[in-house]
């Protein structure tokens, strides 16, 4: 195939096959009949940026749809290039094609040849790396939270809109079959009219310890991995996945896997727009014991736990927060992160409860859902499996590039935006340690000067998120 064809990215933006005119943007093909749409054999070159963890599910997700959605990793960047052997061996395996490698974000962007970019990097990067990827001319998809603080994804969405690119944040619920269904459900009714939501995050995490500031790994690109941070000697307690219990860099739980659950229930209540209330509070809590110097166990992300030992860790592992619109209607976020009971009707860790005037409603980490009648035990309405369709998400990415249509995409940045903007608003709130009022058309708190210093921080040269994207 010849990649510098220059009806290819015309093709992209408008997504119109051959000369009969038909977008592709209904998203309701099998993958056999997509792959037989006349212009679909236009192949779509994907950037990964940032392959550890996550990263690899994005691998896997693009390389799973090469044939369906004709996609291909072009290129994979880590700033760790110890990461880099197994995600080549990964894309081979999976696609029969091998990408190119780079720890310098801006060799990927400046590929002519790659249309759109995944990123899977710590939080403080992710603004950042989307704007720039915008002015690249790439499509975004990125992870979730979708930005670092709430002014960061303002101006995602000003970059978003000036430079005419699909931006996708991944929130994948959004993209599940039975959520969809369950969503579906009550907004047209099904528990009478919703008054509150609550976002369920129990996750028991054991202390990730402590450790000496030392020197980076010497596969590590270090100082580009702190990129918009606060320069500070490297820590591996703060580096490879446990940057997210630290504020420079993470959001702590709230921020990590609330962003699922918060997009959930706001999406439930049908509120596009911020809250004018935020109230959180918590702690760290069980992180005591001097005992430890052999970990516990080696956890997800490839990082070792201590039990109950010591740590810098700063966010905190036990946290709520509630939420109130202007209407009255409530959303409440809790986040348990040591031993717990569980909630629901089969004690669910990670869930969505929904709650209405004819009854409630509950969907599961797994995407299935149960709608409950007043004050009965049993069901009246429920999913047929627990079926979630991880791979749509990205599919749907793909296909709201083809079809050129900002509404195809199932969270654009606007929607991660205002459900990532709960969790900085509850971390805000803990951190100061008293309740909010906020002013969202504004963007900005009533008459708070000290809770305004925290929509935004300062940027390290010459990582800076710009004024004007």
């Amino acid at each position: 195939m010849n990649t510098n064809n220059p009806n290819r990215r015309e093709f992209i933006k408008t997504g119109v096959i051959g000369t009969a005119g038909i977008t592709i943007g209904g998203m309701g093909f099998t993958a056999k009949s997509y792959a037989a749409i006349a212009g679909a054999n236009e192949r779509i070159h994907v950037g990964v940026i940032g392959v550890r963890n996550q990263g690899t599910v994005h691998l896997n997700s693009w390389c799973a749809l090469k044939d369906s959605h004709n996609v291909a990793v072009r290129a994979i960047c880590d700033v760790d290039e110890a990461l880099w052997p197994a995600a080549l061996k990964l894309v081979e395996e999976k696609s029969g094609a091998k990408p190119a490698t780079n720890w310098d974000l801006r060799a990927v962007l400046d590929d002519k040849q790659v249309d759109a970019v995944s990123i899977v990097v710590p939080n403080h990067w992710h603004a950042l790396a989307a704007i720039w990827a915008a002015q690249a001319g790439k499509h975004v998809y990125v992870e979730k939270p979708a930005s670092h603080n709430i002014w960061e994804g303002r101006k995602m969405i000003e970059a978003w809109r000036k430079y005419g690119k699909r931006m996708q944040v991944g929130l994948n619920n959004r993209s599940a079959k039975n959520v969809r269904e369950a969503i579906a459900f009550l907004h047209g009714g099904g528990i009478g009219e919703l008054y509150m939501a609550r976002a369920l995050c129990f996750k028991a995490r054991d202390s990730y310890g402590m450790a000496k500031d030392g020197a980076p790994p010497a596969p590590f690109h270090y100082d580009r991995w702190l990129g918009p941070a606060p320069l500070r000697p490297y820590n591996e307690k703060r580096s490879h996945y446990n940057w997210h219990w630290y504020w420079d860099t993470g959001n702590g739980d709230t921020g990590n896997t609330g962003p699922h659950f918060l997009d959930l229930a706001r999406w439930g209540l049908q509120k596009d727009e911020h809250p004018v209330a935020v109230m959180s509070m918590g702690g760290l809590f069980g992180f005591t014991s001097d005992e430890g110097k052999t970990p516990g166990k080696r956890v997800y992300g490839d990082v070792d736990t201590y039990g109950h030992d010591k740590t810098t860790q700063e966010t905190p592992n036990t946290q709520t927060a509630s939420y109130q619109y202007a209407d009255g209607k409530i959303i409440e976020l809790e986040t348990r992160g040591r031993y717990t009971n569980q909630e629901g009707s089969a004690g669910q860790e990670l869930t969505n409860v929904f709650y209405g005037t004819e009854g409630w409603l509950e969907i599961s980490s797994g995407g299935g859902w149960k709608a409950f009648r007043r004050r009965e035990k049993k069901p009246f309405a429920e999913s047929k499996d627990n079926e979630r369709e991880r791979a749509n998400h990205w599919a749907n990415f793909l296909e709201a590039m083809r079809s050129g249509k900002d509404a195809d995409l199932r969270a654009d940045i606007n929607e991660g935006h205002l459900s990532t903007s709960l969790c900085h608003l509850a971390n805000i709130s803990y951190r100061l340690g008293r309740s909010l009022k906020f002013v969202g058309a504004k963007e900005r708190f009533a008459s708070d000067t000290e809770a305004d210093a925290m929509l935004t921080k300062i940027y390290r040269k010459p990582y800076v998120v710009p004024e004007v994207v």
